[in-house]
């Protein structure tokens, strides 16, 4: 077909912005956020630079911010002061979330406020929910009393005022769990942003320091994902569209973009999360001149939003809104 058919008429400067299939925007993005209860001002995260840990009493002027800077949706983590087996304050009427999402909502009312429903973060032990001896003698996270309390996390989230409760435990049956429980405590249109497809992957590492959410024995590989796996993977998402998801969600997003674009034929918005060690690295290289962080962070969320995400958490939200509003 050459010189017939030349590709490289419709590059020209000009006519590349006419011609571009995937656009990024501002809307497309989620900001997490990390609210701590034992602390009374803002403290810096050293393995995310750029991120914090917000004291509970800064929710409304961290989302007031991020408003102004044209986010619409933030994801909720936190604290809390109490740990135990049980993670009890996880579903505490006064917990460190549930005081997040009022701050939040009592000043910016528009702002979507989604709740990673986990037990992580509240636990001592710092797995995802209640441990004890499994029917082949270890010790291990216990899926259907796990459940249970997924149940009251979640009711506690929207109780409190969360527009979206986003369970990442990654437990058999979780959203036919959390669907009943909400359906059931007058939450019926709350809906649910799974973590469908949540690898076992090592680029959470900053996170845990973010959340304080490391674990004391053994690891996350008996719920969480083999990076290995796509079948079943999609098997994952699959299911949980069965159990009523409204939202499906691939994590991490970068490495597993295949998987993105399988999770996408299901039919269902679906969200993926640019996690910490993604940011980490990025940031890193970065700071060293090794790369343009700018582009490559823009490049490499477009490359998400490309593989079918609609939307996107990560923590370089609020600088993608800055850059995107330089663009214009």
């Amino acid at each position: 077909m050459f010189p017939e058919r030349r590709l490289r008429r419709l590059r020209k400067r000009n006519l590349q912005p006419l011609f571009r299939e995937t656009r990024l925007d501002v809307s497309d993005l989620v900001m997490p956020l990390f609210f701590d209860e034992t602390i009374e001002a803002a403290v810096p995260i050293e393995s995310m630079p750029g991120q914090y840990r917000h004291p509970i009493r800064e929710a409304g002027a961290v989302a007031n911010r991020l408003e102004k800077a044209g986010i619409r949706a933030v994801l909720l983590f936190g604290i809390p002061v109490e740990k135990d087996g049980g993670a009890h304050s996880a579903y505490a009427e006064n917990g460190v979330v549930q005081q997040a999402v009022a701050g939040i909502k009592a000043a910016c009312p528009l702002m979507t406020v989604i709740t990673d429903v986990c037990a992580c973060e509240y636990t001592d032990h710092g797995h995802c929910g209640i441990i004890g001896e499994t029917c082949s003698g270890e010790i291990d996270l216990l899926n259907d009393p796990s459940l249970a309390l997924m149940q009251k996390i979640a009711v506690s989230h929207a109780r409190a005022g969360a527009d979206m409760v986003a369970p990442s435990c990654m437990l058999d049956g979780m959203v036919q769990a959390i669907r009943t429980a909400l359906d059931g405590s007058g939450f019926s249109e709350v809906p649910i942003m799974s973590y469908s497809t949540k690898f076992a992957s090592a680029l959470y590492g900053p996170f845990r320091e973010a959340a304080a959410s490391g674990y004391s024995f053994g690891d996350r590989t008996t719920y969480q994902m083999d990076p290995a796996n796509a079948r079943e993977a999609f098997r994952e998402s699959a299911e949980d569209a069965a159990e009523g998801a409204d939202v499906l969600m691939v994590k991490p997003a970068g490495l597993y973009l295949d998987v993105l674009a399988s999770v996408r034929e299901l039919g269902l918005p679906v969200a993926a999360y640019q996690v910490s060690g993604e940011y980490a690295m990025l940031k890193a290289a970065g700071e060293r001149g090794w790369i343009d962080e700018r582009r490559c962070a823009l490049e490499s969320l477009t490359c998400i939003r490309r593989a079918g995400a609609d939307l996107i958490i990560t923590y370089y939200a609020e600088d993608v809104a800055r850059w995107l509003n330089e663009e214009q």
